[in-house]
């Protein structure tokens, strides 16, 4: 389940488990101080199996592999930054390959190579009651309850670019496709996206607090095999943020 390294201090390099940090990696904060709050770990999700996370050296960059087997779970970092310190964030991302039989529009087969996942808190009143009975059960399972709004930036193999996904199970995950099909695998690809027009964009409302920002690749859905690359996810505060008019 490991590919190999590109160099031998990363041949190494631990399996990432539950609650692991993304050690040796940029994505690890610089210092001490800051680590407790900034650090990447590796979040399960009951009754699936585990995708395999692990620092890596690639193509001359610092990354994050990951390799899915009929898996899903995350890399997660916890963050706290209010609506006006809301800025760009910045990703980029290698995928050999497609997932042949996956479609972002139906819950049996909703899979995607790479994802960049942002968790919103927002006025969970305003829940339906199919969500609030979501949320009191992902408390339950996982001990968080679910998020307000959750936006992912996904590969789609047949959905337009910037076209936005409403998930089949609940309508508080979006997904904002921002690749589309098979003409960019094999290439580093780099995004800069404005978070609060794209949190508009997809729920036509300003967003709350980010919460949280991860990268997941799953192939659950649709019991298949998939492998990625992430650089590091880093967002941007900009001025104003999201306290600017609608």
């Amino acid at each position: 389940m490991c590919l190999a390294a590109a160099l031998s201090a990363c041949a190494i390099a631990p399996q990432l488990r539950e609650g692991d940090e993304v050690a040796a990696s940029p994505w690890a904060s610089a210092s001490d101080a800051q680590r407790a709050e900034s650090a990447w770990a590796h979040q399960t999700f009951p009754g699936k199996r585990a995708s395999h996370y692990r620092p890596q050296r690639k193509d001359g960059r610092d990354t994050v592999m990951v390799r899915a087997s009929s898996s899903a779970s995350m890399v997660r970092r916890r963050v706290r930054i209010e609506p006006g310190e809301l800025g760009r964030l910045r990703f980029s991302w290698l995928v050999p390959e497609v997932i042949a039989s996956a479609d972002m529009t139906r819950h049996d087969r909703e899979d995607s190579p790479v994802r960049v996942v942002l968790a919103f808190d927002g006025d969970r009143s305003k829940f339906s009651a199919k969500d609030a009975m979501k949320s009191e059960l992902a408390e339950t399972l996982t001990g968080e309850p679910m998020p307000y709004a959750t936006l992912m930036y996904v590969w789609s193999n047949d959905q337009a670019a910037e076209s936005v996904l409403v998930n089949p199970r609940t309508s508080r995950i979006r997904k904002l496709v921002v690749e589309r099909g098979a003409d960019n695998v094999g290439r580093w690809l780099s995004y800069e996206r404005d978070v609060c027009a794209d949190f508009r964009k997809a729920f036509g409302e300003s967003p709350g607090r980010l919460l949280s920002i991860a990268i997941m690749t799953d192939t659950d859905n649709t019991r298949s095999e998939a492998k990625a690359w992430y650089g590091p996810v880093r967002h941007v505060p900009a001025a104003g943020g999201c306290l600017t008019a609608e």
